[in-house]
């Protein structure tokens, strides 16, 4: 058998009910492999090996499955509440800092059964200035951010799940650079009780995790909600939206984009071109950063009065700049958002899913730059559901993930049309 720690956490959650192996030794196996990998990826904040490990004895003592996630070990980002680790926000501001309680999130995955693994590193405040992890397909370019550790994590198989966050683009991001599904829900689908707010109004807390299944099971676990699990009948239909950013992407980006709805129709699927009014071109640079710099200055308002010098430069003057902002510069790019949000309901008529760019290109190299969000900020910015899917690498070998989105709501739609396409591409 290979190491525990490379399979999936389905397949953990199966073996361990049909008692093939123990959560303490899917656990030892991960330890083991944090233990000789973090020197170089750095993707934990603080991991606790007696703490992890005493928590899969328990489970393993129990006369039968506490829940879905029964023996899965969890990665937990360090803007994420847990009572017995540190939530140190990636920030000296909070070096030590202890919640009183777990988020919601990270409570919902316990009684679940799940083992919580560590706290992966995130970018300062899950905002630009990036933590040390490293892509662990090449070390010297970045993992994306700013659910960096946790990316890099999954990819580099010390866990099998790790939650993230995404403001703009940091679930799907690192998940494209890593070479990992990342998923982010329909907005405020997973309970935010216990994050760090970045901008409340976008923040959605998502998924990094090895397959699409793997992100179904833990949702299901945390919105009490059984597993779904659906696949098409017949051949999905898809939408191929290039965005308004299009001509800003690079060569690998393009060619895996439109690979990928080549080698779809060839499979079967219908791919028809969408082309979004003129309006959406204003969610990218207007709607997203007025909306993020507003609401992130007030969620940091404390901080930034009490600790100025311990916030990096790159987002105190994001903070500054929300301060200055208007009011009604904020309403009118809340009152956008509104608009598209029902307009794209247009787009998606007579289709499943829409195939769209998730990133600029591969990995840049460099750990100072968690690279280009604006692909994945378009689609945070309507709230409907969206996964990067490991299904292309670039002219260096390194990853490069397509975007599937659906509609609000729709989120067993997205699973079901990606697995299809992980099935043909990958």
């Amino acid at each position: 058998m290979s190491s525990l720690n490379q399979l999936s956490a389905t397949a953990i959650a199966k073996g361990i009910a049909a008692k093939t192996f123990t959560a303490e030794a899917v656990v030892r196996d991960c330890l083991d492999r944090i233990a000789a990998r973090e020197p170089v990826v750095h993707a934990f904040a603080t991991v606790d090996p007696d703490y992890a490990l005493m928590q899969a004895r328990a489970l393993d003592r129990m006369p039968s499955r506490k829940g879905l996630l029964h023996g899965v070990p969890i990665g937990v980002k360090d803007i994420i509440d847990t009572e017995h680790l540190p939530t140190e926000m990636g920030s000296p501001i909070y070096k030590g800092h202890r919640s009183f309680g777990d988020a919601a999130c990270v409570a919902l995955a316990r009684m679940a059964g799940a083992v919580i693994l560590g706290k992966t590193v995130t970018a300062e405040f899950a905002g630009m200035f990036p933590g040390p992890t490293a892509n662990p397909h090449s070390p010297a370019h970045t993992p994306g951010g700013s659910s960096s550790g946790s990316a890099a994590a999954v990819a580099d198989f010390m866990t099998p799940v790790a939650y993230g966050t995404q403001t703009g683009g940091s679930v799907l991001r690192p998940a494209s650079y890593c070479g990992c599904v990342g998923y982010k829900p329909t907005f405020n689908l997973i309970n935010r009780q216990g994050i760090k707010f970045a901008a409340e109004t976008l923040d959605t807390i998502g998924l990094l995790t090895r397959t699409v299944d793997d992100a179904e099971l833990v949702t299901a676990a945390l919105i009490n909600k059984p597993p779904a699990y659906l696949r098409h009948d017949s051949p999905p239909r898809f939408g191929l939206c290039r965005t308004p950013l299009w001509d800003t992407a690079e060569d690998a980006t393009k060619q895996a984009v439109e690979d990928a709805a080549k080698r779809l129709a060839g499979a079967g699927a219908s791919v028809k071109e969408i082309v979004l009014p003129e309006e959406f071109s204003k969610l990218y640079y207007t709607a997203r950063e007025t909306i993020n710099n507003y609401e992130r200055s007030k969620s940091m308002a404390a901080d930034w009065q009490h600790h100025p010098d311990k916030i990096s430069k790159v987002l105190g003057d994001r903070v500054k700049q929300g301060f200055a902002m208007k009011h009604a510069d904020y309403i009118a790019a809340l009152e956008l958002a509104d608009r598209c949000r029902a307009r794209i309901a247009d787009a998606y008529d007579g289709i499943d899913a829409i195939i769209s760019p998730c990133v600029k290109g591969e990995p840049p190299e460099g750990l100072g730059f968690t690279g280009e969000p604006a692909f994945q900020q378009f689609w945070t910015v309507l709230n409907g559901p969206a996964m990067s899917l490991p299904t292309h690498t670039g002219p260096q070998g390194l990853p490069v993930g397509i975007q599937l989105v659906a509609p609000r709501y729709r989120d067993d739609q997205l699973f079901a049309g990606a697995r299809w396409v992980m099935e043909r591409l990958a």
